[in-house]
């Protein structure tokens, strides 16, 4: 890769990381920009990782005040209230998260994100979304694909004992190691939209139930003017009803969508399960890192994790023309 070289400090602090990945991967690391909109538990987690990982710089907009929900599940933030009251979760986090690393550049960007231009997202490598409605993901999706220069997309979400990663690389290239050396792949991706929208009679027959349950409850949030885990059980009749009429448009069985899957969701509301944060934030900082070191195979496109049976599982939801 041509460019600056890592600096002795550079070298020592992340020798055990060359040894895995190599210098090269390490250096386009170093140069990358990431932007992270939503500092749920989840998203922090990611963001750690990716602060002790040496990536170049982090921005961080999440303007929420901190709440019993958030010190459950944020590590980064002190439960001191003389210490977070009247300040926001993005400041607060900014700070903790340049104590890992000193030498990645964490900084904090205000305003509205479904608001930028075009133009903000091409300062960056790639995007992560949580805490947002599907209106904005789609529209942020949209924005990051449209740029000249290729910007990754990512969306999670963490509903307490199961969450949902999903991934845009667009047309992605990258190499894969082989057996007698190795080969350049390339993958193309759907949009956000362009995945959800494929009939659900289209998709393999065993995708997951976490899947079809975040269509339902996004759909649901997203007609009642909802944000992300503003629900509650009390929701449940209308969250039925719902699955009924999507079930039966999409020629899909309700058995897909079981109804105690859905209470744990509404249950959850905003709440989420710490260690299932940790495992969401581990995965995607290592898709991210591939991404950027265009190293390992890529998740396409969907991942899902469930503490009900304790597995994750990828899913690519595809239309034959990207598969």
């Amino acid at each position: 890769m041509d460019g600056e070289e890592l600096t002795e400090e550079e070298t020592a602090l992340y020798d055990r990381q060359i040894r895995v990945w190599g210098v090269d991967a390490q250096k386009r690391l170093s140069k990358a920009h990431i932007l992270v909109r939503g500092l749920n538990g989840t998203a922090v987690e990611f963001c750690k990782n990716m602060v002790l990982a040496g990536v170049g710089s982090l921005t961080l907009m999440d303007d929420r005040s901190v709440t019993e929900d958030v010190l459950q599940s944020n590590f980064l933030i002190p439960p001191d209230e003389a210490y977070y009251s009247g300040r926001f979760l993005d400041e607060l986090c900014c700070e903790s998260l340049k104590d890992f690393n000193p030498m990645v550049r964490v900084s904090v960007e205000k305003g509205d994100l479904s608001q930028f231009d075009g133009e903000f997202f091409d300062k960056f490598d790639a995007v992560v979304l949580s805490c947002c409605s599907l209106k904005t993901k789609k529209a942020i999706n949209e924005k990051c694909r449209r740029r000249p220069r290729r910007v990754a997309f990512y969306a999670i979400e963490c509903r307490d004992s199961c969450g949902e990663i999903f991934v845009d690389l667009q047309k992605y290239t990258y190499i894969q190691k082989k057996s007698d050396g190795t080969a350049e792949c390339q993958l193309n991706y759907l949009s956000l939209e362009e995945a959800i929208s494929i009939p659900w009679r289209d998709l393999p027959r065993k995708v997951s139930k976490v899947y079809f349950a975040m269509r339902v409850i996004e759909r649901f949030e997203l007609s009642e003017g909802r944000n992300p885990g503003e629900t509650s059980i009390s929701d449940l009749p209308l969250i039925l009803k719902l699955r009924k009429e999507l079930c039966d448009a999409q020629s899909l069985s309700e058995s897909h969508i079981p109804t105690s899957l859905l209470e744990r969701i509404l249950v959850a509301g905003r709440k989420e399960h710490p260690p299932v944060c940790a495992i969401l934030g581990g995965v995607l900082g290592q898709e991210v890192i591939k991404a950027i070191s265009v190293k390992g195979d890529p998740l396409k496109n969907f991942f899902y994790f469930d503490t009900a049976d304790g597995k994750g599982i990828i899913e690519d939801i595809s239309n034959s023309s990207t598969s």
